[in-house]
């Protein structure tokens, strides 16, 4: 999304519009959110094509479980899950930094970012209740527009409130997810009445939305949503902010640092990279096998996913931006250079992908919702990360922004501006 998440929406002069669409940006930036952007799909697939139980805990498929399914679990449990969400979100930080710097070059008002961030509340509310409730747009733009309050911070202040936020964050969902786990017994065979209410009810829904994609229609998909998770979104932002916020901090630290311009010495920042991401990756897979040594319990996968993965993912994040931002200074390559093309057009693809994964997974599409096993959901995110990165660049030739990314724009501006190129 334009700065803060695709860049593709970097605030030009207006006498700029005709600018190549590469104008005044950060290549290492967009290379970034191209690799972000395809990793969100791989960690949102399960969610797109099972019911929602199953995104944290594997004993929610719909399908018949096989014994390498919990080695996939725990794959994806230590590569992906909670990882693409937080680059995403230092991205996000950075953007809300870039995009400002921009601003006041320009003598613009503060109050375009505001603007800026409540539509991306307007486009998010409709990806909830229109296309997939999993929508982070919302949180986003909530915690986005606190974010700015600490806008003015130097970097260290930024990083230190982060820090500060995240570690406090994830003390908070630690303890209350533990003690939801706490309350199942080692060998025991009950779970409390909290977690046993909640469970029901995960089952529940799950079988409504089972039961819509295999004889409903869109339309019941969208009232489903409407009626029975009309205020989730705002639990969503409630259940998040605590992380979300800390690491739009971060992210803006770490821009400010120069992580994604070359400040920073190129062989310092590969260094710590890799060792923020080998420590991190290490204690995430010693957690996951944790959670397998207790049976991957409903309570302790939920533990985990949700509590103590904050602490072990977060060098995790942070290596992978330091990491990329480098790969993406040196960037050669027809496949490079459609990851680069693929970011500066990630709020398209995003949304994008949502409508392709409602078109494969529910009404009136192919109804594969519940129907496919983890292993052949990865091979529908092979599918859509290649039309990604063919199609982003098929676009960004004929055109100067992704089609969200200009009507984002045009919305935070309050005018038009050329989208064909010349």
């Amino acid at each position: 999304m334009a700065d803060d998440i695709s860049a593709a929406d970097t605030p030009l002069p207006a006498s700029s519009a005709q600018q190549p669409i590469g104008y005044s940006r950060l290549e290492s930036l967009d290379f970034t959110r191209g690799v972000a952007v395809m990793g969100i799909l791989a960690a949102n697939i399960v969610g797109f094509g099972q019911p929602f139980l199953a995104y944290t805990w594997p004993g929610g498929f719909a399908t018949p479980l096989h014994a390498y399914d919990n080695w996939l679990w725990l794959a994806q449990f230590v590569l992906i899950d909670g990882k693409m969400r937080g680059l995403f979100t230092l991205l996000f930080g950075a953007g809300l930094v870039l995009f400002m710097d921009h601003a006041e070059r320009r003598g613009d008002s503060g109050w375009r970012q505001v603007r800026r961030l409540t539509g991306l509340m307007l486009f998010g509310l409709a990806h909830y209740f229109l296309l997939w409730r999993g929508d982070i747009l919302t949180a986003y733009a909530a915690c986005g527009i606190v974010a700015l309050l600490f806008l003015r911070l130097r970097a260290e202040a930024l990083l230190a409130v982060g820090l500060i936020g995240y570690f406090a964050g994830a003390l908070v969902y630690s303890a209350q997810f533990g003690a939801l786990w706490a309350d199942w017994a080692p060998g025991g065979v009950s779970l409390s009445a909290e977690l046993e209410e909640l469970l029901a009810q995960e089952r529940a829904d799950g079988a409504a939305e089972l039961l819509i994609a295999r004889n409903g229609s869109y339309f019941e998909y969208v009232e489903h949503a409407v009626h029975a998770h009309a205020s989730e979104w705002l639990l969503m932002i409630a259940q998040v902010w605590l992380e979300t916020l800390p690491l739009m901090l971060i992210g803006m630290a770490l821009y400010r640092f120069g992580l994604f311009d070359g400040s920073v010495a190129r062989r310092t920042q590969l260094r710590w990279g890799w060792i923020g991401v080998a420590t991190g990756s290490l204690a995430t897979a010693a957690l996951g096998l944790w959670v397998m040594r207790d049976g991957l319990s409903y309570s302790g996968s939920l533990f985990a996913f949700l509590g103590p993965s904050a602490f072990t993912r977060l060098p995790v994040v942070v290596g992978l931006a330091a990491l990329l931002a480098v790969a993406g200074q040196h960037v050669h390559g027809r496949l490079g250079r459609r990851t680069i093309a693929a970011g500066r057009m990630a709020f398209s693809n995003y949304i994008g992908t949502s409508l392709a994964m409602l078109f494969v997974f529910q009404p009136p599409g192919l109804r594969l919702f519940g129907q496919l096993n983890r292993v052949e959901l990865y091979v529908v995110v092979l599918f859509g990360c290649g039309a990604m990165l063919a199609w982003s660049k098929w676009w960004l030739a004929r055109f100067n922004y992704g089609p969200l990314e200009w009507a984002w724009r045009c919305m935070t501006y309050g005018h038009g501006f050329p989208l064909r190129r010349h």
